[in-house]
């Protein structure tokens, strides 16, 4: 019993002892955003340290600073769809096992076959990738295919692999449409 009496004047001490301040709680820096991860070889890989080109007043229309930015993200984007293409090689090799489980067999195939017809689209786009420079030698990258009139430089930053102005792409979808229509 005289444990709980020396407890209780504990107590009632720490009642009447006045309340300190509330801690300043120091606001947290806002979090740095984490990179978001996109899927592998979707468009927003192409953009990692991208950027969009200073346009100058009365600048020539693809001069040799546009022609070099234009190569430096296409071929940028090419390595980096390339070094993918590397990693899932090395990755079916890694992962490549014979699950005695039919599910974890199955399970495996799929995944395997959605990263080979994405890697399929890929060395499509690579071969896009591959004229968009030989037109960019050639002289002819940056106009369209269809007016011959230059495609916009934003337009170019965001599908560097443009054929077609937003005009001449806009008819064309347009078409397409009333001829799936029929």
């Amino acid at each position: 019993m005289p444990a709980k009496k020396k407890a209780a004047p504990a107590k009632a001490a720490k009642k009447a002892a006045p309340k300190a301040a509330p801690k300043a709680v120091a606001k947290k820096a806002p979090a740095k955003p984490t990179p978001r991860k996109t899927p592998r070889g979707s468009a927003g890989d192409m953009f990692r340290g991208f950027t969009p080109y200073p346009l100058k007043k009365g600048e020539p229309y693809m001069n040799d600073a546009q022609r070099a930015h234009f190569r430096e993200i296409l071929r940028g984007w090419k390595r980096e769809l390339m070094e993918e293409v590397d990693r899932t090689v090395h990755h079916m090799q890694d992962e490549a096992a014979n699950f005695p489980d039919p599910n974890d067999r199955a399970t495996q195939e799929s995944e395997f076959s959605l990263e080979l017809r994405t890697r399929d689209r890929e060395r499509k786009l690579i071969a896009k990738i591959d004229d968009a420079l030989s037109r960019l030698e050639e002289g002819s990258y940056g106009f369209c295919e269809e007016t011959n009139e230059p495609i916009s430089l934003r337009r170019l930053e965001a599908r560097p692999i443009a054929t077609l102005s937003i005009e001449a792409q806009e008819r064309h979808e347009r078409m397409e449409r009333t001829h799936r229509d029929d």
